[in-house]
């Protein structure tokens, strides 16, 4: 697949004006509602699928078909990132009309990295190509981890980034709306938003740990590995405020989110030398795999409705006073020149 360096800047300048799109949009701190998050999320997917077309008109069906394996794939593990970031933005009580900045700028660090791991993942695999053997052992371990501890969740308040982050940098106990930072008697100061944004990051970055060898195994095109990857991340947060509320009903979908791990780590040993799954084939597996998780979950808890995640001890933050607010100042100070005397 002969990509132009055109495309890749192309794609790039692409993917920087919908980032621009989103934050105009969303300039406002509000709180994003069903129907708000539901536009947004039809909207990158129709993107996705839109560059997917593009793909297959111009590369061809195997190319495209590689692409959109990828880009489920992607999409899929994310809804598990939407369930930690769920439990994160529980267990530290931000605020909803606060939540969107943070995965925001998440997102934005999370194409940063997946960026970095992908150049380094083709440069290893076309150079060892043994290391697919490793990939693929590590998928299927961590799929059959997955699915034996699928009722488990990761605790924020036993989080070593979250205490290496309190140890380290000196902060307020206090959210000051949508700042990162303050400056208060002359000391710049992290709020409790930015330790919450340092944590998003971490955990998209274990998950990429995951995600990324997983579409190695349905494609060895960076271009393609990286566009299913940027496309599937970009409506990461309409996703969140579409399922946040929606998550103690997906109760299967880590399960087949565990088998698809599975799956892929063994079209990945298998490709190497023994014999090449067709891309059809590996995609059709996935798609079926997902529809049975979620229609599974959704028979099993029909009755139940849309309910916020609540947090299940008392918030370790809290929401800064109007006279603490009144006192903060701007992180950054403009620097003030000297009059010239006359």
């Amino acid at each position: 697949m002969a990509v132009p360096l055109w495309a890749w800047f192309a794609v790039l300048g692409v993917i920087l004006v919908m980032l621009v799109i989103d934050l105009v949009a969303h300039r406002q701190a509000h709180v994003i509602g069903v129907r708000e998050a539901a536009a947004w999320s039809i909207f990158w997917v129709v993107c996705g699928i839109g560059f997917g077309a593009l793909i297959w008109s111009v590369y061809g069906a195997e190319f495209g078909q590689q692409y959109f394996a990828g880009y489920l794939i992607e999409k899929s593990l994310a809804v598990d990132n939407v369930f930690v970031w769920a439990i994160i933005f529980s267990f530290f009580a931000v605020p909803r009309e606060y939540q969107h900045r943070v995965l925001f700028l998440g997102v934005l660090g999370a194409l940063v990295f997946r960026g970095v791991f992908i150049a380094g993942g083709a440069v290893l695999i076309d150079r060892f190509s043994w290391i697919l053997y490793l990939f693929a052992a590590f998928l299927i371990v961590t799929g059959i981890k997955m699915a034996l501890q699928r009722d488990t969740h990761i605790d924020p308040e036993k989080s070593r980034t979250l205490r290496l982050f309190r140890r380290w940098v000196p902060m307020t106990d206090a959210y000051h709306g949508q700042r990162f930072l303050i400056r208060r008697n002359g000391i710049l100061l992290a709020t409790p938003l930015l330790a919450v944004l340092v944590l998003v990051e971490i955990t998209d970055i274990v998950f990429a740990v995951d995600s990324i060898p997983a579409i190695f195994a349905v494609t060895d095109e960076p271009f393609l590995v990286f566009t299913a990857n940027a496309f599937a991340i970009l409506g990461l947060r309409a996703m969140y405020f579409l399922l946040a509320d929606l998550i103690h009903r997906f109760v299967y979908l880590k399960l087949g989110l565990a088998l698809v791990l599975v799956w892929v780590g063994i079209k990945m040993a298998l490709k190497v030398d023994l014999f090449y799954i067709p891309t059809t084939v590996s995609l059709a597996v996935i798609i079926t795999i997902l529809t049975v998780a979620v229609t599974a979950s959704l028979r099993a808890t029909r009755g139940q409705h849309r309910r916020p995640p609540t947090p299940t001890g008392t918030p370790p933050f809290r929401m800064a006073t109007p006279d603490e607010l009144a006192t903060a100042g701007p992180a950054w100070r403009r620097r003030r020149f000297a009059q010239p005397e006359r």
